[in-house]
């Protein structure tokens, strides 16, 4: 590919790798297939994520977090271009209800919300509207319910920023969450054309046939899950918080990190 004179500057994004136990594999991860007409990787499967929104970079934001603060997720990695890295927390939590309907989250005395309950389910089937038509921002609809995120249980998992040669770049942190109890991820077409729980061995396998075309981030996700015996252990080796790989490459690194498998590096 030919890099550009004055490369994009990559937008910071988040991306979530919602993840349970398997009936038939140890661990089973949510994939879903980007819509073929978005101008970014249309058509191919990835993890539910997106940009991060200026609401999700303010105080009124990081005032409805629950479990992690400013301080911790400073330590985890450095704030750049004025992002506070809990940003990207706040990001992932919001891109998997927008992508899924699913919605971390509790009350102020840290009880998680049952969308099983009828009076709730609505109630978060609305917030969910109003952020895809962007009538309020998700720090607004989260304090008008008496809502708190619960980011305690999202581990930081990988970095990944876009070629220098590509015109729209993200510089994409990404998150292990679990299932939160009761809830089920749902297809919604907005963004997305498929939506599915699978084995990671077994997503490996449809990629290298060449069934499932993925970027490097989700490839490397499923890999790094296939990995593990249980989900357990999963989550032991997220005890100390830290990330566990990444696929950030100097800028004069010719192939970039979502470039065509045949020009990559290994994760390193």
């Amino acid at each position: 590919m030919t890099r550009p004179a004055d490369p994009v500057v990559p937008k910071p994004a988040s991306s979530v790798l919602l993840v349970r136990s398997g009936e038939a594999c140890p661990v089973e991860v949510y994939l879903i297939r980007r819509q073929k007409s978005m101008r970014f990787l249309g058509g191919f499967y990835a993890f539910p994520g997106g940009r991060v929104d200026g609401a999700d970079a303010t105080e009124a934001a990081f005032a409805r977090c629950r479990g992690l603060d400013r301080a911790e997720t400073s330590r985890l990695f450095p704030e750049r271009e004025g992002v506070p890295p809990l940003a990207f927390w706040v990001t992932a939590a919001r891109e998997l209800l927008e992508e899924t309907g699913i919605l971390a989250a509790g009350d102020r005395d840290g009880r998680p919300i049952a969308l099983g309950d009828p009076a709730v389910a609505p109630r978060v089937e609305e917030m969910r509207r109003r952020l895809m038509a962007e009538e309020a921002g998700f720090p607004a609809l989260l304090e008008r319910e008496g809502w708190y995120l619960d980011l305690a249980p999202f581990q930081y998992l990988s970095h990944f920023i876009t070629p220098t040669s590509s015109p729209i770049r993200f510089t994409a942190r990404f998150f292990l969450a679990p299932l939160p109890e009761g809830q089920t991820p749902r297809l919604f077409t907005e963004e997305t054309s498929e939506g599915f729980w699978i084995d990671p061995a077994e997503g490996v396998k449809r990629y290298e046939s060449g069934d499932m075309p993925m970027a490097e981030p989700a490839e490397a996700g499923l890999r790094y899950l296939s990995g593990f015996e249980s989900l357990e252990a999963v989550w032991r080796a997220h005890g100390d918080r830290r990330h566990k790989f990444h696929g950030v490459f100097d800028d004069d690194d010719p192939p970039g990190i979502w470039d065509p498998p045949e020009r990559r590096h290994p994760s390193r």
